[in-house]
């Protein structure tokens, strides 16, 4: 038994060694047995796993998204809330863009009129029972603001405070039908008294039956006693209508006032004026305008002389 076991390993001994001779002396030869049958393992195990890929694939990705579906939920909410961050930021950007320009504006006229203002943010409206056109500041006593003093905008007269806290005030606009303020026409410097109605219309009647009053004529404040509660030479209005009913006494008109009360973000509260009043109406800032420049173009030259251009002239006809 033990000789033909050694017999059976010498066999296969010689076996693998021409086995191996042989595919030795074919690949020499360039032919490549390993290579083509991949090639046809391949041909064979391709549709299968493809099939493979198509039944178990989705179930994989459907595992792996159970997987990770708290981590995106989680990814979903921080980009949700990073958004709306953003958002709030850009609305306070630009909200602080519009009170910066507004603020600037009214210290120009400020400036200009040689005033002593304290600024606030306009932070409530209509919180006054006893009138009904107010609005409220986010600035008081501690800021030097007292009753009866005057407030402006930045293209002029806005109204007058009427009610003071240490950190806030009331301020009864020039629109409540209770408000009057004496001015005078800026073309004729005849003098009359401005009174709110309502909303954004105003009435002056004039209090020299003698006056002139026009459209587009401008009217500044007279002022009152030691500038409280109002101070001389504000913008106030101008004329856009003017009543001329034989029947009244005085000349009545319809004013526009310089102030947009429905677009007050930031006022201020003047808390110390000059003790004489300007020679000159301060007048509400300007808008900008634009320049054109023409330039002429040169005239034709011959030989170096410039050519004149001929003056039209009128040809009369022979009779």
């Amino acid at each position: 038994m033990a000789r033909g076991g050694s017999n059976r390993s010498r066999l296969l001994l010689v076996t693998l060694l021409v086995s191996s001779l042989l595919l030795i002396t074919l690949d020499l030869r360039g032919v490549s047995l390993i290579s083509g049958s991949r090639s046809v393992t391949q041909t064979v195990l391709s549709p299968i796993q493809k099939a493979t890929s198509d039944i178990f694939g989705p179930v994989g990705r459907f595992m792996s998204d159970v997987k990770n579906f708290g981590k995106t939920k989680a990814e979903i909410t921080d980009l949700r809330a990073a958004n709306a961050k953003l958002k709030n930021q850009a609305i306070l950007n630009s909200d602080i863009k519009g009170q910066l320009a507004q603020l600037k504006k009214v210290l120009d006229l400020a400036g200009r009129g040689s005033f002593k203002v304290a600024s606030a943010r306009v932070i409530g409206r209509g919180s006054a029972s006893t009138f009904s056109q107010t609005i409220t500041l986010d600035a008081g006593s501690s800021s030097g603001i007292r009753k009866n003093m005057t407030v402006i905008s930045e293209n002029g007269l806005v109204g007058v405070v009427k009610v003071v806290t240490t950190n806030s005030s009331i301020v009864l606009l020039m629109s409540d039908p209770t408000f009057r303020i004496g001015v005078r026409v800026a073309r004729s410097q005849s003098i009359g008294i401005l009174k709110g109605e309502g909303a954004n219309s105003y009435t002056v009647e004039l209090l020299d039956p003698a006056g002139s009053l026009k459209v587009g004529d401008s009217l500044i404040s007279i002022g009152s006693d030691n500038n409280r509660p109002y101070i001389p030479g504000l913008p106030v209005g101008v004329v856009t209508k003017v009543d001329h009913t034989t029947t009244l006494l005085t000349q009545s008109a319809t004013v526009k006032a310089y102030s947009n009360l429905n677009e007050l973000g930031i006022v201020s509260v003047v808390v110390q004026a000059p003790t004489t009043a300007p020679k000159k109406p301060i007048n509400p800032t300007p808008n900008p305008t634009v320049t054109v420049l023409v330039t002429p173009a040169p005239l034709p030259t011959i030989s170096g002389t410039p050519v004149s251009t001929p003056s039209p002239s009128t040809t009369k006809a022979k009779k």
